[in-house]
């Protein structure tokens, strides 16, 4: 009989968890145990007695759940962090590991995790296609920090967002400029014109204009020839030409903006550099931004990644992992994800991985002692030549 272990969190701040007591009903339902890691589940709100209601059993002894479990579901999957490899060791050979493990991150020691022939499946890599957006864990948590940032932002302002008819008079609306209409961006749109404010959004991608102004948004365009869009959906990334371009449009319209959320990533790579000092100091005094590319360095020149910092008289806020801050919500978004994928190896009630199958092929990370995602194959083959 085939067993899940749900494994608690490690990472200070992370408060998620990976299986919810609703995902659990599901599979208990195909004759699959559950267990669950004394504690796991706690901060984002599920007590043990949901999960044992929902057919799991609540386990005390980490080395049972790790001698017992053949899929091991985590959010934060640590591994491939630099001295951390030791604690999949414990696991037996063939063991399924899924959840966020950072790849790109970590790529160096992507070729150590293979070498302890565990089948991995980072969430990272779901491909974007329609037959794996139920599985997009990427972007569930995406969607959860651009709502987010726009709360961080009006929190910090010393602006009300909303127009407002006062015995004082009339409240003009703030401005806020979304850069990067992806799924975080739009999410951040859709909450900035909840809130009242006036919102512009600049996107490279002439293809969004249509989504950004079914929100109620001012759509900002960039006049180029370059595809600004992989065939996979993500970021591409551009020339120097290219983002003097861009930069210069962006900081045309930092001028009368108050709130700023930044959105702008590139799959695999460092996010895009799109405002420099020069261009914070344009900005007026008390404005905010909120830069959500902060993992991955950064779309602001100022920012400190994890901290809140102040520079020329603007707030730059640069939270990780933000979408762990609504951890009820994104814990059940994650645990559909994962569930959903799980469904597509599961067939009554045990494993069946199809290597031949795009959505498995495409978010499996490690398999039977060698690297099998092609992207992290082609950036370490490039890491090689670089050397060369």
């Amino acid at each position: 009989m085939l067993t899940i272990s749900v494994l608690k969190e490690t990472v200070a701040g992370e408060n998620r968890v990976a299986l919810v007591p609703e995902s659990v009903r599901r599979l208990a339902k195909q004759g699959i145990t559950i267990l669950v890691q004394e504690g796991a589940g706690v901060e984002a709100g599920f007590r043990p007695k949901d999960y044992e209601t929902a057919g799991a059993a609540i386990v005390a002894d980490y080395d049972e759940l790790l001698k017992e479990g053949h899929i091991f579901l985590k959010v934060q999957v640590v591994c491939l962090q630099d001295g951390m490899l030791e604690i999949v060791d414990p696991l037996n050979k063939g063991s399924v590991l899924i959840g966020f493990m950072s790849p790109f991150k970590y790529i160096h020691n992507i070729q150590s995790l293979a070498e302890r022939e565990l089948t991995t499946f980072s969430m990272e890599l779901v491909p974007r296609i329609s037959r794996a957006q139920r599985m997009d864990a990427l972007s569930a948590m995406s969607s959860a920090a651009g709502y987010k940032a726009v709360l961080l932002a009006a929190s910090r302002l010393n602006k009300i967002f909303p127009l407002m008819m006062t015995a004082a008079g009339t409240i003009l609306p703030a401005n806020v400029l979304v850069i990067g209409a992806g799924v975080a961006g739009l999410q951040a749109i859709a909450t900035a014109k909840r809130l009242g404010a006036r919102v512009k959004a600049f996107d490279t991608r002439p293809i969004v204009k249509e989504q950004v102004e079914s929100l109620g948004a001012e759509f900002v365009s960039l006049e180029t020839s370059q595809e600004a869009e992989t065939a996979g959906g993500y970021a591409e990334e551009m020339t120097e030409d290219f983002y003097r371009h861009e930069h210069a449009t962006i900081g045309e319209h930092l001028l009368d903006t108050d709130a700023v959320i930044t959105t702008a990533q590139i799959f695999g790579k460092r996010a895009p550099l799109l405002i420099t000092e020069e261009m914070v100091q344009s900005m007026n005094h008390g404005s905010v931004i909120v830069d959500l590319a902060a993992e991955q360095g950064g779309n602001c020149e100022l920012t400190v990644p994890g901290k809140d910092v102040e520079r020329h008289g603007v707030k730059i806020l640069a939270p990780l992992d933000l979408a762990s801050t609504l951890s009820y919500h994104t814990s059940e978004m994650f645990s559909r994800n994962v569930t959903a994928l799980l469904g597509e190896m599961l067939n009554e009630g045990e494993l069946n991985i199809d290597l031949d199958d795009e959505v498995i092929a495409g978010t499996m990370l490690t398999h039977e002692g060698k690297i099998m995602n092609q992207h992290v194959l082609d950036l370490l083959d490039f890491e090689e030549e670089e050397k060369s």
